[in-house]
């Protein structure tokens, strides 16, 4: 029996495609193993996003394939940076023995024949988008991520997503509701509903009707299954029908992760994004309206930004009161129409305005915060801090691995994946305190 170790890097949806290798892995007899000296087989799933991101990947490919020096062990490269520079990585790194694009994890085991035959193989053409491969979770027991479709159409000029996983393509909606089945009958109690675009779910498969509502009843009617939440929509797709199903499903987290990158018209044509500023501040008002926690993603500092537009985003910011708020610098992707826009804005500009939004942001979430000391939610025990000694977790208005903790006070032991009843009693810019009831 051979030992496989896996390093996988980037978003959840790139983890849920590891997960799948791995499951397939284990499937055929593999051991699965934490660390990579013990691997007789390792796998890097890469992500290719942005440049510090590739920079990561590159780094871990060097890392693990400092194990071969002394061993006989393969080194398999797979996923976003794999698909996007194919030759580059076997042509600039020997060590690599084989490679694998983001819709070629079909021919997993074709690759490691070939491979093992003395072969270089590298399988990045356009194959199977969903496998319905068994998984292994590199999440806690109790929570999980399922992905519903994967690439994008929405052409933002400065995402290299089309250009890595291809145009949208919805998964059938049998097939996720049978894998959430699957996963609550094994245990998971919370699941994460996820892709590049969630909320243009099924624009592309039946009547064109976009399909996460029903989705979310789906899942959510499933026996077992206790928080549904979901990330990424889309500002121009997520309509008032979508949001009265997040505000009024009892299973469903009424949270929206609706990144809106900035809020200037001109700004936003640029970008290629759909949805003018009075339609995404009617999202926010809708959202206001029946209560649901929003999440957000800006972005400074992209070509042509001017010092008034980007008061503009602060102003908004602040009318807004985003309950969750990410911001990152822009970065000039290879290949992406707005690296070559004119008016590039200035590294320190840059830096500067992000350390302003989210001083802001630091403000308003403090304040928000602040407004729940006192209130009782109920909460998802994540673990046990040794350190401070004290058990965490999160209420449904925390989303897992992006949304800060509530520290919890009890008079008895708790259990990963317990669900408890809290009071909160203090609260910072980024996390709560409370006490089991």
């Amino acid at each position: 029996m051979k030992k496989i170790g896996m390093v996988s890097l980037g978003c959840a949806k790139n983890r849920v495609d590891s997960e799948n290798m791995l499951g397939m892995l284990r499937q055929k007899g593999y051991e699965i193993v934490a660390d990579p000296a013990e691997a007789d087989v390792l796998f890097v799933n890469t992500c290719g996003f942005i440049e510090s991101a590739k920079e990561e990947s590159i780094e871990a490919i060097f890392e693990m394939a400092q194990y071969k020096k002394n061993r006989d062990v393969k080194l398999f490269v797979t996923g976003c940076l794999a698909q996007r520079y194919p030759e580059a990585l076997m042509s600039e790194i020997p060590e690599i023995d084989g490679l694998l694009g983001v819709a070629e994890y079909a021919r997993l085991f074709e690759m490691m024949d070939a491979a093992g035959a003395g072969e270089r193989p590298c399988y990045t053409a356009n194959g199977a988008r969903f496998l319905n491969a068994p998984r292994v979770l590199t999440t806690p027991g109790y929570s999980a991520y399922v992905k519903i479709s994967d690439g994008c159409d929405n052409r933002c000029t400065y995402c290299a997503i089309p250009l890595i996983r291809g145009g949208y393509a919805s998964r059938p909606f049998d097939d996720i509701v049978a894998e959430c089945a699957k996963l609550a009958a094994e245990g998971v109690t919370e699941i994460t509903l996820i892709a590049q675009d969630t909320s243009r779910y099924g624009c592309d498969i039946g009547d064109g009707r976009y399909l996460l509502p029903e989705l979310l009843k789906a899942v959510s009617d499933i026996e077992g299954v206790h928080w549904v939440r979901v990330l990424y929509c889309y500002p121009d797709s997520t309509d008032d029908r979508l949001l009265d199903a997040i505000a009024n499903l009892p299973k469903v987290a009424p949270y929206l992760d609706l990144p809106l990158q900035h809020i200037d018209d001109d700004l936003l044509r640029r970008m290629n994004r759909r949805g003018s500023a009075d339609w995404i501040k009617s999202r926010v008002a809708e959202c206001r309206k029946r209560g649901i926690v929003l999440r957000t993603t800006m972005i400074v500092g992209f070509p042509g930004e001017t010092d008034a537009q980007f008061q503009t985003l602060l102003d908004f910011v602040k009318e807004a009161r985003f309950d969750r708020l990410g911001a990152f610098t822009y970065s000039a992707e290879e290949g992406t129409p707005a690296a070559a826009m004119p008016d590039q804005v200035d590294e320190g500009v840059k830096a500067a305005r992000l350390d302003q939004l989210m001083m802001l942001q630091q403000s308003i979430a403090m304040e928000i915060n602040q407004a729940r000391v006192g209130s009782e939610c109920e909460v998802l025990v994540d673990g046990y801090d040794e350190e401070s000694g004290r058990w965490y977790g999160r209420s449904l208005l925390e989303a897992p691995e992006s949304d800060g903790c509530i520290w919890l006070a009890s008079d008895r032991e708790l259990a990963p994946g317990e669900y408890v009843n809290v009071r909160i009693t203090g609260a910072d810019a980024y996390d709560l305190e409370g006490v089991v009831l």
